[in-house]
């Protein structure tokens, strides 16, 4: 059963022990279904820290996936030759384009890195929102180029009017990181269309669509992979370190005109994709029940989440990912340290949102224990 926010009061109210934590809904569903998603072993070492700071897929990859690494490590001592280019054709085939629309990156961070470099450099610009991921920032400071940063508006969506007045013939690249990474919002599919319209020229786009597969299937968010606009400046990023379960594989790619592709490939380093990793891939891709499931699975635990925030009178942001940014009510730096010392770590602080704190959705173990942490603060956190 839930936590309700009355028993959730008078339990704080009596003092009682926050150690005895309500099942949440997730596990229960796991435990009424056979069919269901386990909880993998050694996701979280006992005795070792529960990461919900890196966005991962709780759950991993999927047994296929597993096995064919298995198999895929005899070949460790082997250079990846055809196997990157084998996952490159199996992209394109699965997105239904030709290979010269796909760049294959060591993760999609590696995808960023290459757009800063092909596209923006010394004296150029990268528009971007602010919050969003951190990345930008680090692979612009690296370029020695100037990172223009636009709130996000009241919704938490892009402000794409804002960001087009900070276009100039100095902008050379413009980062939408839909949802949005950390705020886990949306940014509404016809919204970005009409910025593309009015957007000048000679400024390339990169839509990064790590998080895409949380989403649903909705009017308000399509793919820019999966309906393509005839606009040669854009280029969209996928990772397999989310729905996938890959992120320790390190395997990215982007969707693009040939002559973009073109130009970002010449900044890739070279064999990017080790072989196991590109053998790991293609059988990801291949399992698309494995994708289902995940969603599935994840959609009940943001659920559940949500639930234990509200009744905990925390407030949320929408989310449309694998993590929730929740309201502490109080700066978000002394709540990441509390978390740290009782062995949970959340993300960094995100300005200008100092009071919230992003969460990473864990296995319902790891959830439950990310609560009691939660209860263990003084009540302003909780009343």
């Amino acid at each position: 059963m839930r936590i309700s926010r009355r028993s959730l009061l008078r339990r704080i109210a009596a003092g009682a022990a926050v150690t005895a934590a309500a099942p949440s809904l997730a596990e229960g569903s796991l435990a009424a279904d056979a069919g269901r998603m386990m909880e993998p072993a050694g996701a979280n070492q006992p005795g070792g820290a529960i990461q919900l700071d890196r966005n991962e897929n709780a759950y991993g990859p999927s047994e296929k996936t597993i096995a064919t690494l298995r198999e895929a490590a005899k070949v460790a001592g082997r250079y990846p030759r055809s196997r990157s280019e084998d996952l490159r054709i199996k992209v394109a085939s699965f997105h239904d384009v030709q290979p010269a629309h796909v760049v294959l990156g060591c993760g999609s961070s590696e995808i960023l890195r290459m757009a800063m470099d092909a596209f923006v450099g010394p004296g150029k610009k990268v528009v971007a929102a602010l919050p969003t991921c951190e990345l930008i920032g680090q692979y612009a400071q690296r370029a020695r180029a100037e990172v223009v940063s636009v709130l996000l508006s009241r919704d938490y969506s892009h402000d794409l009017h804002a960001m087009l007045a900070r276009c100039d013939e100095t902008t050379g690249l413009v980062y939408i990181c839909n949802p949005n990474n950390p705020t886990g919002s949306l940014t509404p599919r016809q919204n970005l269309e009409a910025f593309l319209r009015m957007l000048p020229d000679a400024i390339h786009v990169l839509i990064d669509e790590a998080y895409h597969h949380y989403v649903g299937e909705s009017s308000y968010h399509v793919s820019f992979i999966d309906r393509p606009v005839d606009d040669g400046r854009v280029i969209v990023a996928r990772s397999f370190s989310k729905i996938y379960g890959l992120a320790g594989m390190r395997v990215g790619y982007a969707i693009a005109a040939p002559q973009a592709a073109s130009l970002l490939a010449s900044h890739r380093l070279l064999e990017n994709v080790n072989v196991v990793a590109a053998l790991a891939a293609i059988a990801a891709l291949d399992d698309a029940e494995h994708v289902r499931t995940c969603t599935r699975q994840n959609a009940d635990d943001r659920q559940e989440f949500l639930n234990q925030a509200s009744a905990r009178m925390a407030p949320t942001i929408d989310s449309h990912t694998n993590f929730v940014m929740v309201n502490t009510e109080r700066p978000s730096v002394e709540v990441i340290e509390h978390f740290k010392r009782n062995n949970v770590l959340v993300a960094q602080p995100y300005a200008p949102l100092d009071k919230y704190i992003r969460v990473s959705l864990g296995t319902p173990a790891d959830m439950r224990e990310f609560w009691r942490v939660w209860d263990l603060m003084p009540h302003k956190m909780s009343m």
